[in-house]
């Protein structure tokens, strides 16, 4: 490639950069005053929430780099030492938030977490007996010498090292003890009122632990303690190739998955230097892998608190999904798809009506077969309730469980079982790959013939992430499109090859080549003079071919725009490199989820839903699934209530800068004069489609 090739100079955003900016977007509801403040608090938890993954499954290698001085691909001491950096510097504005804004307006809003040293002797007394009747009894102190070594510590658990004078039963000095705090005990604790005050105290485990770690060492006195939590990697790696049985290697590795390699550790901002560099040595860690926090070391635990707060004013206005708009409530789902492709905008629209869809099957004695994906559906599955009933009634089933679904393993393994244990036949996929596809299939007797009926999702199929993340659900009587499904149920499992398929498009076979070809069609359009745009909403955008193929088309003149929530390697508006391309992130209410593809070149346009983001695993490494939206109506809705109310959302959206930073809409908008009242796409949807029961 020439010098004076603009793609020469396309630089790339690092992907670990990118996470972490996404997690000081959600952070930012944090601070808004617009957010009520228990809701505040949540999105608290959940960027420590995101910080714990990201540690779990981003930061093995950078550590590992930064371990032996030797570069790991793109991964080196230099990369390590700064990430650690900016890391930092998220948590000390997590705690900044939570201490000097959160926890006022919690108390003035007559929620206080009552520390050792605000608690009158009243308070003291109730945690003493608390304490000594429902948690010392779970404690047990291990004094650390050559017979009792340091004792394991599972992932992200709480924890408390203590350092003693004096000396044991045995006449020993032994100095330093480990206290682990169960997992079953609670971490909040609501105290008895205070007679004739309408506020709500409560403790916190940490802090009730604190005040009388001293009765756990009669006899000796503690003169140095802090809690402290380890995070692991826990990114299960298993060798299909090698193993003879998937589930059981699964099994085995996730009894030790809650103690791999150690990547951070966690303690209180005032624990001694002496106890500090004691843990980091016990764990193998250097000094960048050490966060002193002012407060709880596990934020993630204070949704344990909030869902103990009676307090309505405080949160958000609950919202009651509408009925799906395109389906008569009492009809059969048979009959109405006969008439027609029907959309589901969730959560806008509600998911019982996927729910109720399969319910029908089940209970109709004319449906002969019923397949289905298995990735996420939650602890406890309606759904797979539904799949064990249909097998009763006499119903093939098939079920493809993804048994390597990060954090799912274990639910999975079990559904699984459960399902073969009524007679299901179950299958795990494609050896090396994810099976990551949305789809169900369902085969029922008509007239004398077979006729086929299908569920696609851009989502999961989990009734309470489909209460929380924006998805499509697309039921189609198609018989090009259900055609398409069957093959790919055979493919999963029998691992025959695939025929040609009339309308879908596959992972890891044809859908990264596709989604490349109609990149560049749209660029050599834009050459030509003709018109050319792309429009993609999605989770994720990683895949270097597929970046490099969008600034590409943009320099030929193509207008892109690029919805994506999280991680973005695409730099935007650099001038002579991407300055067709905006991108923007939503981060509202809702967790922007649907991947939505669109592609207009001169006079042809074509929409395209997707379980897929665009990053090289979903691409290379899964089965993904990807179909066209053909009919004109459901395509404008989409095009409507996906892509343009996000390309207007003046609220909820952050826009990409040339030099790397998320600036605000509404930033952007009050810099260049305009007064306007924000607009935020979820809002504008839910106040659409909510539910006035």
């Amino acid at each position: 490639m020439s010098a004076s090739n603009p793609q020469t100079r396309l630089t790339f955003l690092d992907r670990d950069h990118s996470i972490l900016a996404f997690n000081e977007r959600v952070m930012d509801w944090a601070r808004r005053t617009d957010v009520p403040l228990l809701e505040r608090l949540r999105y608290l938890s959940i960027v420590s929430s995101n910080l714990d993954e990201f540690f779990e499954v981003r930061m093995a290698p950078q550590l590992n780099a930064h371990k032996t001085h030797e570069q790991r691909g793109l991964y080196t001491v230099e990369t390590y030492e700064q990430l650690s950096a900016k890391v930092h510097a998220l948590v000390a504005q997590q705690y900044a938030i939570y201490n000097d804004e959160l926890l006022p307006l919690l108390e003035k809003k007559g929620i206080k977490l009552v520390a050792h040293g605000e608690r009158n002797p009243r308070q003291r007394r109730w945690v003493k007996e608390f304490f000594q009747r429902e948690v010392q009894p779970l404690l047990l102190p291990v004094g650390l010498d050559p017979a009792h070594p340091f004792p394991q510590v599972a992932n992200k658990s709480l924890n408390f090292i203590v350092r003693l004078t004096g000396k044991d039963a045995f006449g020993r000095e032994n100095e330093i003890a480990i206290v682990k705090v169960p997992r079953i005990l609670p971490r909040f604790f609501r105290m008895p009122p205070v007679k004739g005050s309408k506020q709500s105290h409560f403790v916190s485990i940490s802090s009730l632990i604190r005040s009388h770690l001293a009765d756990l060492f009669p006899g000796r006195q503690v003169t140095e303690f802090s809690q402290f939590r380890v995070t692991r990697h826990s990114d299960l790696a298993v060798d299909e190739e090698e193993v003879k049985n998937l589930r059981t290697a699964l099994r085995k590795g996730l009894q030790q998955r809650h103690y791999g390699e150690a990547l951070r550790l966690e303690i209180s901002a005032g624990c001694s230097d002496y106890l500090a560099g004691f843990l980091l040595a016990q764990f193998a860690l250097p000094q960048e892998a050490l966060f002193r926090v002012p407060g709880p070391v596990n934020l993630v635990r204070l949704n344990q608190l909030i869902d103990q707060i009676d307090a309505p004013a405080l949160r958000f206005e609950r919202y009651n999904a509408g009925w799906p708009v395109q389906l008569a409530p009492g009809q059969s789902y048979f009959e109405q798809l006969q008439q027609g492709d029907v959309l589901i905008h969730q959560p806008y629209e509600s998911f019982d009506a996927v729910l109720a869809f399969l319910r029908e099957a089940v209970e109709d004695p004319d449906v002969l077969a019923i397949k289905q994906t298995i990735y996420r559906t939650g602890a406890k599955s309606e759904l797979m309730e539904l799949l064990r009933e249909a097998v009763r009634r006499g119903k093939e089933v098939t079920a493809v469980v993804e048994l390597k679904a990060r954090f799912d393993e274990e639910a999975n393994i079990n559904y699984a079982e459960r399902l073969e244990s009524v007679g299901a036949q179950v299958v795990y996929g494609v050896v090396g790959l994810k099976t990551h596809a949305k789809m169900m299939l369902i085969t029922r007797r008509e007239d004398g013939r077979l006729k086929r009926y299908a569920h696609l999702s851009t989502g999961n199929y989990n009734p309470g992430t489909a209460r929380l993340y924006t998805d499509l659900s697309y039921l189609t009587a198609d018989d090009a499109l259900t055609a398409d499904l069957e093959q790919v149920f055979l493919h999963l499992a029998s691992q025959n090859r695939l025929p040609k398929l009339n309308k879908v498009l596959i992972a890891p076979f044809h859908l990264h080549k596709s989604m490349l070809d109609k990149v560049e069609a749209a660029g050599a359009a834009a050459k030509a003079g003709k018109e050319a745009r792309i429009i993609l909403k999605m989770n994720a955008l990683t895949d270097e071919p597929l970046a490099r193929a969008l600034a590409a088309a943009s320099q030929q003149g193509a207008r892109i725009d690029i919805i994506v929530r999280g991680g973005c390697i695409l730099p935007a508006q650099v001038p002579g490199v991407t300055d067709n391309v905006r991108v923007r992130s939503i981060i509202g209410r809702l967790l922007e989820h649907s991947r939505v593809f669109y592609f207009r070149t001169d006079e042809v346009e074509e929409l395209w839903l997707s379980s897929a983001d665009w990053m090289n695993r979903n691409m290379l490494r899964r089965v993904e699934l990807a179909w066209p939206v053909t009919d004109s109506a459901l395509r404008h809705r989409i095009m409507d209530e996906c892509l343009s109310a996000c390309l207007h959302d003046t609220k909820d959206a952050w826009l990409l800068q040339p030099d790397g930073r998320y600036v605000p809409a509404a930033v952007l908008a009050g810099a260049k004069g305009r007064s306007a009242v924000p607009q935020s796409a979820q809002a504008s949807l839910m106040a659409r489609y909510g539910s006035k029961g």
